[in-house]
């Protein structure tokens, strides 16, 4: 089913779907829905009725998934008020997120289903967050190949509060210019107007956005932002070939790309300052169609010489030691390393009431996460820093909690042929240090979504 919709999809650009809903409450696609939803690490978590997975296991998935076709069948499924959880971010803000209930999770689950393969062929290259095939990864890997061919100038942006201020209206005209079946719209509106109850009982109206949380919110972002793909993608093709475009930069004219990750992108500039100063203006003037604009505080200009900050890596432009080449580097950025401290840290204090297993159980799995993600940056010298944090932190907790000494951790853990790794009951401290570091493999612009062939595209000219 999903291989057909992008397939009609990418055949003919202005399509209209109609009668689509049938997708959404088919028995397989809800069975599809149900084993997403229960295989997510929030499905422990309830909304505001206090079902979770596990409630709905114990009850029978067959007698839930009937009872949500037969909501969604007779038009009488109304979705609940998601629950507010405000989650700490850096810097002592707070982030919203909106739990939706199991049944709400299930529908919406469905729907993408139904959705995504039809937006996907809409999509432009350039976006790479919440898509399938796709990872932040490959949106480095973009930066990396664009500023070693000259984008050096950047428009670091940030979209204030995206998630709650997309306009409802605009999103819903993004998602009729595909999707015509009333019933589909119907329900995506319902999702946007659920509502929300707030951490002290309160029920709040949803005028605006869509809240973070939910299986449907980045797709229904990704629709809104794709008019930000769609503006960059066009002024790229305005641009003329490889040849033109280095024609254009010859008498003083810049080109420029867009690399976005769901809410967070970056605008590389072949030119000068000035030219990404006009760039902010003209990003502002696209944003307001859905209701959104930049931060003024965290939005800014720089030059790769400078460094910036992305996704948790640290793209900078500098020359190599011991010669006069310049080459662009990717780094990790100071905060993931010291979110992962301020982990360890946690998991390691005097009055932790975990067992030497369970703490090490749980450091292994941070530090196994971290590493694989970051290993595709110049990382040996931080991996061998943070090894090194970490062993003397578990160290000093194990010390401090036996009331041990410095020759008593000598007595355990050295012998004749050197240090032994900490362990306990069977479980050994993780050695990030021997996480290999390895090139990423740039993919180009066509990465293959699950319904289509693998196409075999060569590196755009830039």
């Amino acid at each position: 089913m999903q291989i057909k919709l992008h397939r009609w999809a990418a055949a003919d650009h202005g399509r209209r779907f109609d009668d689509v809903y049938n997708f959404v409450s088919d028995p397989a696609t809800l069975v599809v829905a149900l084993q997403r939803v229960a295989g997510n690490a929030g499905a422990r978590t309830a909304g505001v009725d206090g079902v979770t997975a596990v409630h709905v296991s114990m009850a029978g998935p067959e007698v839930f998934l009937d009872h949500v076709r037969s909501l969604l069948k007779t038009g009488t499924f109304r979705p609940l008020p998601v629950r507010e959880k405000m989650i700490p971010k850096t810097g002592g803000k707070l982030r919203r997120l909106g739990i939706p209930t199991i049944t709400d999770r299930v529908v919406q689950a469905a729907l993408k289903l139904v959705l995504e393969p039809i937006f996907e062929a809409d999509f432009q290259p350039c976006s790479y967050g919440f898509r399938p095939n796709r990872r932040a990864h490959d949106a480095i890997a973009e930066i990396h190949h664009l500023a070693t061919a000259g984008y050096r100038w950047v428009l670091d942006a940030d979209i204030e509060a995206c998630f709650d201020r997309i306009d409802h209206p605009a999103l819903m005209g993004r998602v009729r210019a595909r999707v015509k079946d009333k019933r589909v719209l119907a329900l995506v509106k319902a999702f946007l107007k659920a509502g929300i109850m707030t951490e002290l009982g309160e029920r709040n109206e949803t005028t605006s956005g869509t809240p973070q949380g939910g299986i449907l919110s980045p797709l229904l972002a990704n629709i809104a932002l794709s008019v930000l793909d769609e503006f960059f993608v066009e002024q790229w093709a305005a641009a003329g070939t490889g040849q033109q475009r280095r024609q254009r930069r010859a008498k003083g004219l810049a080109t420029w790309q867009l690399v976005r990750y769901a809410d967070d992108f970056l605008v590389l500039v072949h030119g000068n300052q000035e030219h990404v100063e006009d760039l902010r203006d003209q990003v502002s003037t696209v944003l307001a169609t859905m209701g959104l604009r930049l931060s003024e505080s965290k939005t800014r200009i720089t030059h790769l010489a400078d460094g910036v900050d992305f996704l948790g890596f640290r793209i900078v432009w500098k020359r190599k030691r011991g010669t006069d080449k310049w080459h662009v580097y990717t780094f990790i950025a100071d905060k993931p390393v010291q979110a992962l401290k301020r982990k360890i840290k946690s998991l390691t204090r005097r009055l932790s009431h975990l067992s030497y297993r369970e703490t090490l159980v749980k450091i292994n799995y941070i530090q196994r996460g971290w590493a694989n993600y970051f290993k595709h940056a110049v990382a040996k010298h931080t991996f061998s820093h943070l090894q090194n944090f970490i062993w003397w932190r578990v160290i000093n907790w194990v010390m401090r909690r036996n009331r041990m000494t410095w020759r008593a951790i000598q007595r355990w853990l050295r012998t004749p042929q050197g240090w032994q790794p900490i362990a306990f009951d069977g479980v050994e401290l993780f050695k990030m240090a021997k996480v290999p570091v390895t090139r990423y493999r740039y993919r180009g612009t066509k990465i293959p979504n699950p319904w289509q062939p693998t196409p075999t595209s060569p590196p755009p000219t830039a």
